[in-house]
């Protein structure tokens, strides 16, 4: 939050600290894709599924099940997502940078929509869990993000340092 523009922040209300929050990670997560190659972005440098373009596309299914499935109650195949986490983290043949991050921003920017003039204290219905207030799903979100682009900056990290040893 050393941004200028963000100093208003500081001493904001929650709702506009939490977006501001949220908003920073999603920027963050997306950035950590700049500059790379689709091979470099389709790398698995883990057991497990993850790559630095399918953590973006685990984010859309973060996105759209918060803010959508929870406040909607639409069903995860309705929304265009998966049933679980783990099948988020699949990559299509057709999935490139450009294609999963101009989804995501226009993901991103639905899930601003749908907070949009919400008190954090509203809850939201339709998520698998029960009820949940916009409050508790915006932390969610924030605590997804956070941890995702720690991720993602060590995946980049290892990516990068490879490219210099090439």
């Amino acid at each position: 939050m050393s941004n200028p523009d963000q100093l208003h922040v500081y001493a904001a209300d929650f709702e506009t600290q939490i977006l501001a929050f949220i908003d920073q990670h999603r920027v963050m997560l997306l950035a950590a894709l700049e500059g790379l190659t689709e091979e470099e972005a389709h790398r698995r440098l883990v057991p497990s599924k993850t790559t630095l373009l399918g953590l973006l596309k685990h984010a859309i299914f973060v996105e759209r099940v918060w803010f959508q499935e929870a406040r909607t109650g639409m069903s995860r195949a309705d929304l265009g997502i998966g049933d679980s986490p783990d099948e988020s983290f699949d990559l299509e043949d057709s999935d490139t940078i450009e294609s999963v991050a101009r989804e995501y921003l226009e993901t991103c920017q639905a899930s601003r929509e749908a907070v949009a003039g919400v008190s954090a204290s509203t809850v939201w219905c339709g998520n698998r869990r029960g009820p949940l207030t916009v409050q508790w799903i915006q932390l969610h979100v924030l605590r997804e993000l956070a941890q995702h682009c720690g991720h993602a900056e060590i995946l980049r990290e290892q990516i990068l340092a490879a490219g210099l040893e090439g």
